[in-house]
């Protein structure tokens, strides 16, 4: 059901999207292209997202930890839920404590909030970038996501202000 100002031009929509640091611990963007028409004041409908996140490198007597986030728009840094223009995120964090043991953290905000809204997010611009970045491991981390959601039609004013929001919160 489509939110007051927008018509559903589509069904249901699954995009699928991998990303792999480039370097292990180093910020990396996937580039997500969701080829939405402007013309036509075209936007993406998130209704739900599920991200898949490696863990990170187990080294003794070390905290590691990789996070991954899914943004509207380009990021320079990782970025949480605090921040406007991140969808969803997720981190898990591992330490080794001394001897054999060692203890594994999960922390995410439910990927889909438990509640009936119509939307979590509401994508204008033509793209979504999926972000990683890893601390004190080894090897590259990598993280997945899918993201559910439609295609819709803006009116004019809805699609002027939600280009705009998303551009000042680049």
């Amino acid at each position: 059901m489509a939110s007051k100002g927008l018509t559903q031009t589509s069904s249901l929509i699954q995009i699928s999207a991998a990303v792999t640091e480039t370097v292990a611990n180093l910020f990396t963007v996937e580039q997500i292209d969701l080829q939405l028409n402007p013309l036509d004041r075209e936007v993406f409908v998130v209704q739900a997202v599920d991200l898949d996140l490696l863990p990170p490198n187990l080294i003794a007597n070390t905290v590691t930890d990789v996070a991954l986030s899914l943004s509207s728009t380009r990021r320079t840094t990782l970025g949480g839920i605090d921040s406007s223009n991140v969808i969803a995120a997720k981190r898990i964090s591992t330490q080794s404590v001394t001897g054999d043991g060692s203890v594994t953290n999960e922390y995410e905000a439910s990927d889909t909030p438990a509640s009936n809204l119509d939307y979590i997010a509401i994508v204008a611009t033509n793209d979504m970038f999926l972000n990683i970045e890893g601390r004190n491991n080894v090897s590259a981390g990598s993280g997945n996501c899918r993201v559910y959601g439609y295609r819709a039609r803006a009116d004019a004013a809805i699609y002027a202000a939600l280009v705009q929001s998303e551009a000042l919160s680049a």
